[in-house]
């Protein structure tokens, strides 16, 4: 779950503009990259146009875009701070978190190859006729015409389906090509291993890629305690100085935890702040993982996490310097 440096200013470290993002981010997404799995997912926080400038970044390090979601706050958002006369463009009341998978794709001896274009070209190896693979997974016509399509129509195939067609190919192909359909280069893929290829997925019905709800201003939004801050965000509604800029809804970290990841599953998110996603992970019987730099909001979030815990561990957490 990413939502570090926006290119805005709004916080210490943050460039002032999102023409240097790119070069901010690149060794870290390096270092995700060489940890993330092709089940892995990343949740990217920001601007349109700071998003986009790091866009190539991600795609360059195996990060394949999936979609963009708008969290819309509702036209209360603007507030009256916005003179239409002078700032020529539309009032922005958004901000999206951009979705991005693995990109799938296998060692083979012609190189490294997408999924798509390696489920066909391993077949073709084993030196079996295309038709074959129908009778491999028991079907007429549904193994050719959707699991070797090389266009849109393409979707990787089930992993029940998957171990049948590896088995076939691996017990009809020609001997000396054998493995087929291996990941490691040593053994054929398994079922388990297929079906952990691709992120997991629950699908939520009513919900879109557009997420409406306002800026938190209610009990969940932390305020300040007089202790220093970085910066103090004046919240007009209660008088009182939030203790972050812009402190994101546990609903959407646990709706986006609840789409793509099980129990058990480690969640990553480097630039804490308040640890959000942390918190929610914790809720859901995830393991979560966070980094902080700055020592306030460190501590906010430890506080956060602790509460988090309730009575399920003895020993609460404590901050790693």
């Amino acid at each position: 779950m990413v939502d570090g440096p926006y290119g805005v200013g709004g916080f210490f470290g943050d460039p002032r503009t999102p023409s240097s993002l790119a070069d901010w981010y690149r060794p870290h997404v390096e270092q995700w990259s060489k940890a993330a799995k092709l089940s892995t997912t990343l949740w990217f926080w920001g601007t349109e146009i700071g998003w986009a400038t790091v866009h190539p970044v991600l795609a360059e390090a195996g990060w394949e875009y999936v979609q963009a979601i708008h969290w819309d706050k509702g036209i209360a958002h603007v507030a009256g701070n916005v003179n239409g006369s002078t700032i020529r463009r539309f009032p922005i009341v958004n901000e999206i978190c951009v979705f991005y998978s693995r990109r799938m794709e296998f060692d083979s001896p012609n190189g490294v190859l997408p999924a798509r274009e390696w489920l066909l070209s391993e077949w073709i190896r084993t030196g079996l006729p295309r038709k074959r693979a129908n009778d491999a997974c028991g079907v007429k016509d549904a193994a050719t015409r959707k699991y070797f399509d090389q266009g849109w129509l393409w979707y990787p195939p089930p992993p029940e389906v998957m171990a049948k067609l590896v088995a076939y190919a691996n017990e009809h192909g020609k001997p000396d090509g054998r493995p087929y359909y291996s990941i490691n280069g040593t053994t054929p893929v398994t079922e388990k291993e297929w079906a952990e290829v691709r992120y997991p997925w629950t699908h939520q019905h009513g919900i879109s890629n557009v997420w409406q709800r306002p800026a938190l201003r209610d009990g969940e939004r932390l305020r300040s305690t007089g202790r220093r801050q970085a910066p103090r965000v004046h919240n007009p509604t209660a008088g009182i100085a939030s203790a972050h800029l812009n402190q994101k809804p546990l609903e959407f970290m646990r709706r986006i935890l609840m789409s793509a990841t099980r129990e058990g599953d480690i969640v990553w998110e480097p630039f804490g702040g308040l640890c959000s996603a942390s918190v929610a992970a914790i809720e859901m019987g995830r393991n979560a993982c966070a980094a902080e730099i700055d020592p306030h909001f460190a501590e906010l979030a430890l506080e956060r996490l602790n509460g988090a815990l309730h009575q399920d561990v003895v020993e609460p957490i404590h901050s790693s310097s």
